[in-house]
């Protein structure tokens, strides 16, 4: 039976009727076939799951349903477990049929609703459930979402450390799929494999200032290789606070503090003098410290030197974990505004570091331009994730386009807003 005809004389139906309105009718004295209550497709379909008697499916195997009925079609496949965990699947183009593209997870109640057609274009439907059975190994993946709950400045990537190494494509595609984060605004972001156990997720851009960030993992149960399976993990949820961008010019010796696109201090400062120059681009704020000691041999000055220090340091503002600090200097302040005589830090008055220390938090930005350093490393030293370019930054996925490739529940639904 050839079934493209038929699709288009169904299309065609419905666009006449929704032309016609309310009160019109097409297609034949029957009227659009697709608003019939639908038919029980039982007989026109197959399914490779158990049938109830008691058995549970290997969560090894993909899911298959295929059309038995010669005048009939499948139309659409949709497939969630008991937590709303969405199986990705894909339909041949004459609809005869489905197979799963995505792991089912182990121990768990599925649902599976078929959707189907008849020769006329009149709907049918099957709703199956099914439960798969346990891994048959102990050897489990977990993450571990970062930071820790709570309030960050819009430049806060999200991290997800995994507790074993995955170093397959495949598997890593498995990983990043199950990896869910949801923002209120909604942001385009995608997940980048720093190495083999850490992943850092960002936006293309900052944080929608006040928005709200969900994190949480799908992997619990799933398989991700030969002998390895997901475990559970904890969700993670944070805030977001006001947009704050402190951008220090090393050139003219400035710093402006910048509050939702709104200036509201400039502070003379001095950074790092030749040798020792700060590193240009984006930093995001790792901490603060009230009074910090500092050495000169924790960065490799040799005690004794001409450089060599060892001082007390107050309102620390942390930006690398190698020592580089936005902090008071006191001892430069006939320096601050006018030349750079720093070891990399960027120093200010004690009242100026006071307001930048209550004025900033952790996550914001601190951005240098114009120095003759170095750009920040991107992973390793900090955050220096903005450093990478958006392109460069979703190659990084091993999705495609760092986006994974299947809807969410929530978007199933919205599509398909009828009962079944």
């Amino acid at each position: 039976m050839n079934h493209t005809p038929r699709t288009r004389t169904v299309v065609s139906c419905t666009l006449l009727v929704i032309a016609l309105g309310a009160g019109g009718t097409a297609c034949g004295s029957g009227g659009n076939p697709l608003t019939a209550k639908p038919y029980d497709a039982s007989d026109q379909i197959s399914f490779n799951g158990p049938s109830g008697d008691g058995k549970k499916a290997d969560p090894d195997k993909p899911l298959e349903v295929t059309a038995e009925d010669d005048d009939g079609r499948i139309t659409d496949v949709t497939a969630t477990d008991a937590t709303g965990r969405y199986v990705t699947g894909e339909l041949n183009a004459d609809g005869t049929r489905w197979h799963s593209t995505s792991p089912l997870a182990a121990n768990a109640h599925y649902t599976l609703r078929v959707s189907t057609e008849d020769e006329d274009g009149a709907p049918g439907r099957k709703v199956l459930a099914f439960d798969t059975s346990r891994p048959t190994t102990k050897k489990t993946l977990k993450v571990t979402f970062g930071p820790k709950s709570g309030k960050y400045g819009v430049g806060q990537p999200i991290t997800a450390e995994l507790d074993r190494p995955v170093k397959d494509k495949a598997q890593r595609a498995v990983v990043e799929r199950a990896l869910r984060v949801d923002s209120v605004p909604a942001v385009e972001g995608a997940w980048h494999w720093v190495d083999d156990k850490e992943l850092h997720y960002r936006p293309k851009d900052y944080w929608p200032a006040h928005a709200t960030v969900t994190v949480h993992s799908n992997l619990d149960g799933v398989k991700i290789g030969d002998r390895l399976w997901g475990a559970k993990s904890k969700p993670l949820k944070i805030g977001i606070g006001d947009k704050v961008v402190a951008l220090t010019d090393a050139s003219s010796h400035s710093m402006t503090v910048y509050k939702n696109g709104e200036e509201i201090n400039e502070i003379p400062v001095t950074t790092g003098k030749p040798g020792f120059e700060t590193r240009n681009g984006v930093k995001v704020v790792l901490g603060k410290e009230y009074f910090v000691r500092m050495r000169g041999t924790t960065v490799g000055i040799a005690e004794g030197s001409a450089d060599s220090y060892d001082l007390p340091v107050y309102y620390a503002t942390r930006v690398t974990w190698s020592g580089e600090y936005v902090h008071a200097a006191p001892w430069s302040v006939g320096s601050q505004g006018y030349e750079n005589v720093s070891h990399g830090c960027t120093g200010m008055s004690t009242s100026n570091a006071e307001w930048f220390f209550d004025h900033i938090n952790e996550g914001d930005v601190v951005k240098v331009v114009n120095s003759n350093g170095d750009t920040m490393e991107t992973f390793g030293n900090g955050f220096g994730d903005w450093n990478m370019g958006w392109k460069k930054w979703r190659s990084g996925s091993a999705l495609i386009a760092g986006t994974p490739d299947g809807p969410s529940p929530a978007q199933v639904a919205r599509l398909r807003p009828e009962s079944v």
